[in-house]
């Protein structure tokens, strides 16, 4: 899964911005500013860090499914698992 780390702890600041942030072509490690928040594309996670984040009483965990992405928000980030296509 890719994950897309987007700096901000607030909701409404990250809903506003998250379109934008979902088609966004960052390269792994690449930082960009949409809106004055920091995004960056923080490599590809394993499908472990899923299961280890979503245990954890002060993540919220949240589901696109149109897209089948997952959020998952902690502290002051929110970060966005992409699944990553195997035929590239």
């Amino acid at each position: 899964m890719k994950c897309i780390s987007v700096y901000t702890d607030n909701f409404e600041v990250f809903s506003d911005i998250f379109d934008r942030v979902v088609e966004s072509p960052l390269e792994e490690n690449e930082e960009q500013e949409v809106e004055g928040i920091t995004i960056s594309h923080s490599g590809d996670v394993p499908e472990h860090y899923f299961d280890r984040m979503s245990v954890k009483p002060e993540v919220v965990v949240m589901r696109d499914k149109s897209r089948g992405l997952t959020i998952l928000q902690h502290g002051k980030v929110f970060e966005i698992l992409l699944p990553v296509s195997e035929t590239a």
